[in-house]
């Protein structure tokens, strides 16, 4: 939607540059993915560099020198440590965003060590695995993620990752409250399978290549509009709904149109995802009658 939109607003016909701007795009979600999963690693790495530094000072307190290795203990940190899969992962792509602003890592150290949530886990003489676990997910989810520090940062080193942030955090926070003691820490893949790797590209494609067609259809559905007065946005949104009704027989049309909806409440006009709920509606009902509609599978219809 984004790709499409930015190409008419630049008044551009150059299908390929966008479709790799696009796949760029998406690629570097996985570049997004690996930085918030080494905060973890990271946060461990400078407790250590604290600890040490602190134990050596010449008027240590008693704390400092024997300090509490509970955090840096932490079953789940250990094991994103030790993770070939995110090692590899993380030296293939290039990720040393932590290292060269390891000012970001320190305060939100200090946020992690302020929260309440860490002064409890801390307090706590021993922990289970699954306290371990569920501390490292909820530190995670409460202090790591809505980090305002944090998504500063992000924001400004790439400004596409402001909408991927929340997909992200959300991949993250799953797989670590379903991580196994019994298994490694395994880096989650950008793709399911290659249908799911060129989905996006052939949705675009078949949108831009087929946009005056898809108008068509909508255009009689909103006789009280005039094209003019339509929200773009909304237009475009329009266009890939039916697109995918028409050429993805894969997606059932219910899913489609939810996912449609939540775009046009995000991005578009106040008014836009009622709008665009009655018009593809009437579409649907419409394809369905002339038989048009072709879905593969049960209970996609």
């Amino acid at each position: 939607m984004q790709t499409i939109y930015a190409m008419h607003q630049s008044g551009s016909d150059n299908l390929e540059k966008q479709e790799k701007f696009l796949s760029a795009s998406l690629e570097n979600i996985q570049d997004l993915y690996l930085i918030m999963v080494s905060t973890l690693t990271e946060l461990r790495k400078k407790e250590i560099e604290y600890i040490e530094i602190a134990s050596k000072k010449h008027l240590a307190t008693p704390e400092e020198r024997n300090p509490n290795l509970k955090f840096i203990n932490n079953s789940i940190l250990l094991a994103l440590e030790e993770s070939n899969s995110l090692s590899v992962a993380l030296e293939k792509r290039k990720i040393n965003n932590w290292q060269a602003n390891d000012d970001t890592i320190l305060l939100l150290l200090q946020d992690v060590k302020q929260s309440e949530l860490y002064q409890n886990y801390m307090a706590k003489k021993e922990a289970t695995f699954e306290e371990e676990r569920f501390f490292i997910a909820d530190l995670f989810s409460e202090v790591i993620a809505p980090n305002e520090k944090l998504y500063s940062y992000l924001e400004d080193f790439k400004l596409t990752w402001v909408d991927d942030i929340p997909v992200v955090n959300t991949q993250i926070l799953k797989q670590l409250k379903q991580f196994s003691k019994t298994e490694d820490f395994r880096v989650s893949p950008l793709y399911k399978d290659v249908e799911d790797k060129d989905f996006a590209s052939i949705l675009y494609r078949k949108t831009v290549l087929n946009e005056e067609k898809l108008a068509k259809e909508f255009i009689d559905k909103t006789p009280n509009w005039d094209m003019e007065r339509i929200a773009e946005l909304d237009t475009i949104i329009l266009k890939m709904a039916i697109c995918e009704f028409l050429n993805f027989p894969s997606i059932p049309v219910k899913v489609t149109i939810n996912e449609y909806l939540e775009l046009a409440k995000e991005y578009s006009t106040p008014k836009s995802s009622i709008f665009i709920n009655g018009i593809l509606d009437n579409l649907v009902k419409d394809f369905q009658a002339n038989d048009r509609i072709k879905k593969v599978g049960r209970g996609l219809i």
